[in-house]
C-alpha cells in the first residue's frame, strides 16, 4: 500500500486515518496496543503523528491488514524479527513506489 501524505512535521489523526483508509478509532486502538507508536499530544489531547510514527503505522498496517497477522502475532513479530522484516518491508515499499510511478507513466502515454 502506497501512503500519499504531504511532507510535514506532524500529521493529525484524521489525516493519517484518511491516508490509510481506516477509521480514527483503529489508529487509536493500535496506539494503545503497540508500544512503538508514540504520537505527541497537545494540551487539548489531540494526537500528532511524526514521520517515524507513520513508518511504524505502515509496518503495522502491512502486518495486520495485508499479511493477515493477528494483533498478538504482529506484536511478537515486531519484537523478535524486527530488523529482518523491516528491511523486507522497506524493499516491498520501494517496489510499490516504483510500480506506482511506472503505472503513472503508462497512463500518460
Amino acid at each position: 500500500m502506497h501512503i500519499d501524505l504531504p511532507e510535514k512535521r506532524y500529521y493529525s489523526i484524521g489525516e493519517v486515518a484518511e491516508a490509510f483508509d481506516v477509521n480514527t478509532s483503529l489508529i487509536r486502538f493500535w496506539e494503545k496496543e503497540f508500544d512503538v507508536l508514540k504520537p505527541k499530544k497537545n494540551a487539548k489531547g489531540n494526537r500528532k503523528f511524526t514521520q517515524e510514527d507513520i513508518k511504524n503505522l505502515e509496518f503495522i498496517y502491512h502486518l495486520v491488514k495485508e499479511r493477515g497477522f493477528t494483533l498478538e502475532g504482529a506484536k511478537t513479530h515486531l519484537k523478535e524479527n524486527k530488523q529482518k522484516t523491516l528491511s523486507r518491508f522497506e524493499i516491498i515499499r520501494k517496489l510499490e513506489t516504483v510500480k506506482a510511478e511506472l503505472l503513472k507513466i503508462k497512463d500518460q502515454l
